[in-house]
């Protein structure tokens, strides 16, 4: 049920004046000061609602008297009808430019539109375009001419065309996801989810979806939600628009053969990344829905056109402590599953090059087994290239773990930060240990076959947690494309601007202050 513009508004208000009237007698004994202050503040934090609900509300009522206003005016249907033609008339590149952050490249075939069109209907058929416009979508019906007119000559007769790829949206993209997961079904939701619940086997899947073509990389652009301060109850929640924001278009849980048959028409169609794969293994506070998004917002910013892939482990999606000691048991107990799925992208889709982006905790999760497929791995069986972006990982334990893997791939990567603020807090609840993904004072760590870069100097938002530069970071963004394109290293080699330091414990680089 929609509740009315009205009725939001009153229980807005209703929430707010109750809020207000609590924290006006819980501060009744401080002393004037600091209770005039107090509740200025709560006032401020507690209306906050109220005005955005005002806010969002008077815009909605504007938009709706608009549309109104113009349905009664003479014409419209007329001026409507008009304004489709010049849209239809408009190619899609002209309208929507899409930002680019590496050296140009083809446009990928990822950005294949969704197999209907955007939801607009009705009204006449455009005219005819002339030569260099949109191609017609069926020949129009023959009239029959009357005896007195001699018929005009017959064209000779096209060649049968093939089949045409589905019609281009103007206003989004979109990516295609093949996931595996070890969570349980959401058995209550309206399409396919999953939830924090461990489930214990090997679930795979293809998932569809849009991008808006107004995307700024490297946003995630999703509908806006407004909390109750201090709890998860919703306010107020923007409508998802796939024009506006990521969305699910499609989902579907696939068998084996399907899913194999699946990634590899998606591979013979690519040309950048040339039968080329990505495997995405998110972090901690992850649910599922929000890997599938960061994986495509990570394939289209690369502008990948090879399979992306996403590993989805039963994280709870929360930050509480004993949610993180439930998400990092939860990566420890997905080692099967995720080897499983591991193991079927790289030795049965056909894919010539496989890169591993593994995030925060996920490499928890991605270590032990590159590990294992190290030690068992038959002939020929590689990875390209292995990143490991602020890896959640004990110090020792990474430093064990990253000599086990040396072979599995043609290089491994680590992306350290300074300023990482989730790492402090991870480092302070395992005892101050510093943790893999850490740059402590005396510098971060250095292993013999891996390049590690502190990036602490990209990341300098001030009320950012700066734990997710690898995707959110346009200069991080550039580096993971050269280097699954190419390979190149030394670091420097592919981004001139990295600071090369030497250390008794072996070199890393760095980026040098941004200005």
């Amino acid at each position: 049920m929609e509740l009315t513009p009205d009725t939001v508004l009153a229980f807005l208000a209703l929430i707010a004046f109750i809020l207000y009237a609590f924290a006006w007698w819980a501060t009744n004994n401080l002393p004037r000061a600091a209770k005039i202050i107090g509740r200025m503040a709560l006032a401020l934090v507690m209306f906050a609602p109220l005005g955005l609900g005002l806010f969002f509300g008077a815009n909605k009522l504007a938009r709706h008297d608009t549309k109104i206003e113009s349905s009664e005016r003479p014409g419209s249907d007329a001026i409507a009808r008009r304004e489709e033609e010049k849209k239809v008339e408009v190619t899609p590149e002209s309208t929507s430019p899409r930002p680019r952050i590496g050296a140009p490249a083809a446009k990928p075939k990822y950005m294949s539109p969704p197999a209907a069109s955007n939801g607009k209907t009705g009204g006449p058929p455009p005219p005819a375009p002339s030569a260099g416009g949109l191609p017609e979508a069926a020949p129009a019906p023959v009239q029959p001419r009357s005896a007195e007119v001699p018929p005009e000559p017959t064209p000779p007769a096209a060649p049968p065309a093939t089949p045409a790829a589905p019609p281009v949206s103007e206003d989004w993209d979109v990516v295609p996801v093949f996931y595996g997961t070890d969570r349980a079904k959401l058995t209550d939701a309206k399409a396919i989810d999953y939830s924090s619940e461990r489930g214990k086997r090997l679930q795979l899947g293809h998932v569809m979806v849009t991008v808006p073509k107004s995307h700024q990389v490297p946003q995630i652009e999703r509908p806006w939600v407004y909390h109750l301060p201090f709890t998860r109850i919703v306010i107020w929640q923007e409508t998802e628009d796939p024009k506006k924001h990521f969305t699910i278009k499609d989902i579907r849980e696939v068998g084996r053969e399907e899913f194999l048959e699946l990634v590899r028409k998606r591979l013979s169609e690519s040309k950048a990344y040339e039968n080329h794969a990505i495997v995405f293994v998110h972090g901690f506070n992850t649910s599922f829905q929000f890997a599938v998004f960061r994986t495509a917002q990570i394939a289209y910013d690369l502008k990948f056109d090879g399979a992306p892939f996403l590993y989805s482990w039963p994280s709870k999606g929360q930050l509480g402590l004993s949610d993180y000691s439930y998400d990092r048991e939860s990566a420890g107990a997905a080692e099967p599953y995720f080897r499983e799925f591991l193991e079927l992208v790289v030795r049965e889709t056909g894919a010539k090059s496989v890169s591993v982006i593994a995030h925060s905790m996920g490499n928890q999760l991605l270590l032990p087994v590159l590990r294992d497929m190290r030690r068992s791995a038959p002939e020929g069986v590689r990875i390209s290239q292995v990143i490991l972006a602020a890896p959640d990982v004990d110090r020792d334990t990474f430093e064990f773990l990253a000599k086990e893997i040396q072979g599995i791939s043609d290089g491994v990567t680590l992306f350290a930060a300074a300023n990482d603020r989730a790492l402090t807090v991870s480092r302070e609840f395992w005892g101050g240990v510093p943790r893999a993904g850490d740059v402590p004072p005396e510098g971060p760590i250095v292993v013999q076959g891996v390049d590690t870069i502190d990036v602490t100097a990209i990341n300098t938002e001030m009320f950012s947690l700066n734990h997710s530069g690898y995707a959110e970071k346009t200069e991080l963004l550039n580096d993971i494309q050269i280097l699954i394109q190419t390979g190149e290293r030394p670091p420097e080699k592919r981004i001139p601007i990295l600071q090369k330091v030497t250390t008794a414990r072996g070199e890393f680089w760095r980026y040098p202050p941004m200005r």
